[in-house]
């Protein structure tokens, strides 16, 4: 992918593997805008890199469509959208309808609303790419993160709906990884319980979503594809 002068849209990207793809980004010469909702030790690095910082709070539809108009206020083309903020919360006793709005929110209405309100900064961009990113768990489902993982398989219908509406302009695919890091305080145990879920078995770290995100920016002929990043979890 050649570097754009068109900047690059990434949600959520104040830790983990959304940091480590803006950096990346960065590093190959590419101008990247990152949203945030909390203030974290990555967020100077990405300034210091030259990164574009917008605040955002995705849980409402207000919070959505600030960021778009402030989006707007800052550059008038994207080379891409990368949806790849994300919640997770427990479906606790009486807070069940609470967590789902928000996820839903989070994953669906605000790549939904972005995707539609921005298609014209996109399309001022040739090539141009918006990329969902979901979660392999909406393979089988989940019986005990019921919300979450159908918050997230509605992120990747909106991977096929947005693939047939946008082309051939833009186009739309997703990647839904599984394990990629354990954190810190994961012990022994559960590292070697979710290892074994998978044919690989490793933690293979967030630079296989990065590689996984350049493949489809750089493909001319993928649209309408989810990419599974799994380690192989569904031939275990």
């Amino acid at each position: 992918m050649n570097p754009s002068s068109a900047p690059i849209l990434i949600t959520g990207a104040s830790q983990r593997v959304g940091l480590h793809c803006a950096l990346r980004l960065l590093e190959d010469g590419h101008p990247v805008i990152v949203t945030y909702r909390s203030d974290r030790p990555g967020l100077q690095t990405l300034r210091e890199k030259g990164a574009t910082l917008l605040f955002a709070d995705f849980s409402s539809e207000a919070g959505i469509l600030a960021l778009i108009g402030e989006l707007k206020n800052h550059t008038d083309r994207l080379r891409a959208i990368v949806h790849n903020a994300s919640e997770w919360l427990a479906e606790t006793q009486d807070q069940e309808g609470a967590a789902f709005t928000r996820m839903f929110n989070v994953h669906m209405l605000a790549p939904y609303l972005i995707n539609l309100h921005c298609a014209e900064l996109l399309e001022r961009s040739t090539p141009a790419d918006i990329v969902h990113i979901s979660d392999d768990v909406t393979r089988k489902g989940s019986s005990k993160h019921i919300a979450y993982c159908a918050s997230k398989a509605g992120l990747e219908s909106l991977t096929l709906s947005f693939a047939a509406q946008y082309a051939p302009q833009i186009k739309v695919n997703g990647i839904a990884p599984a394990l990629l890091l354990f954190n810190p305080d994961d012990d022994a145990a559960y590292r070697a319980k979710a290892l074994a879920k998978s044919a690989l078995g490793i933690e293979p770290g967030s630079e296989v979503i990065y590689q996984s995100l350049r493949y489809l920016l750089d493909n001319p002929y993928v649209t309408g594809t989810t990419l599974t990043v799994n380690g192989g979890r569904h031939v275990k």
